[in-house]
Formats: structure tokens, C-alpha cells, sequence
């Protein structure tokens, strides 16, 4: 997604539509409808418009980490010594391809990067440091700081009233 994608017009049922697929990706439309007081055609119309606008991106389910043995989050600071854009596309494409990476983000500050990552326990996560970040090229340094506690972890984003 661009990242000077223009903002999509919605009204205050798309957005209402939004809300309840965030909660349950999995609603049929008749049940989407029944919930927005709309028949299914139009319920569905108004879903396929939003996913072919690239507001609805994909549907998954909400999975407790924990629950398929990944114990361990980290959030990690990855600081580039050479900053063209061979290194840094090098790195993304990396990044892109390895699923312990939840997120990846392209920053300001201290560090060039800022990862998500999950790893099993701290042997698995020390590994995944040696073999995959310590190995790309350019990188200076990686500061790792491990989650303690989750307090808040959610992927849903707060729908806009209206404009």
C-alpha cells in the first residue's frame, strides 16, 4: 500500500461495517447485514467495494501467541553503519520473508529499523539474531528489548466517526 494513497470516503455505515468485521472477520454478509439493518446484496456490495478500495485488506484469525509456544516478543532496534538503497532493500526483502518478524517499520531516531519479532524462548530468539540479523550487510548494531509483560496487543485500528 502507498503510502500517498488517498483517504477513502466512507459513510457511517462502512464505517460501522469496518468496526464489526475488526471484531469478527468472519460474519457472513447475511449476518453483516442483519447487523446494519441492510439486505445481503447491498451488504455485500458495500464489503467488496471496501476490499477492492484496499481498506479491507485480508481477514485472518486472532491467534494467543502463547497458546502455539511462541513465549518470547521482542521489539528490536536495527542501526545501519552504510545507508544505500541496495542495503536497505537487501534488508526488507529479508524482513518480508521470515515469519518471526510480525512487523517491520523504517524510522527516525537512534535506529534505521524497529522489528517485531517472536521466537520460542530466548535460545530460539538468540539464533534468530545470528543467523538472519547479524548476517545482512550494513547492519551497525541491534538492540533487543524483550516484553515482559503484555499489557495491550491488538491489530484492530480506531474507525473515524466521520468527516
Amino acid at each position: 500500500m502507498s503510502a500517498n494513497r488517498p483517504k477513502v470516503e466512507m459513510d457511517a455505515i462502512d464505517r460501522s461495517m469496518l468496526r464489526l468485521l475488526q471484531e469478527d472477520g468472519a460474519l457472513s454478509n447475511a449476518a453483516l447485514g442483519e447487523k446494519l439493518s441492510l439486505s445481503v446484496t447491498p451488504c455485500w456490495r458495500r464489503r467488496k467495494l471496501l476490499e477492492d478500495q484496499g481498506v479491507i485488506t485480508g481477514y485472518q484469525a486472532n491467534i494467543d501467541r502463547r497458546a502455539i509456544g511462541l513465549d518470547l516478543l521482542a521489539f528490536v532496534h536495527v542501526r545501519f553503519n552504510m545507508h544505500s538503497d541496495k542495503t536497505a532493500d537487501n534488508f526488507e526483502a529479508v524482513i518480508r520473508s521470515r515469519p518471526e518478524i510480525l512487523s517491520c517499520h523504517k524510522i527516525t531516531g537512534d535506529a534505521d529499523y524497529i522489528l517485531q519479532v517472536v521466537a520460542s524462548n530466548l535460545d530460539a530468539y538468540g539464533e534468530f539474531v545470528e543467523r538472519v540479523l547479524r548476517r545482512q550487510a550494513g547492519v551497525a548494531s541491534i538492540q533487543s528489548s524483550l516484553a515482559l509483560r503484555e499489557v495491550k496487543c491488538s491489530s484492530r485500528f480506531p474507525i473515524p466517526e466521520g468527516a
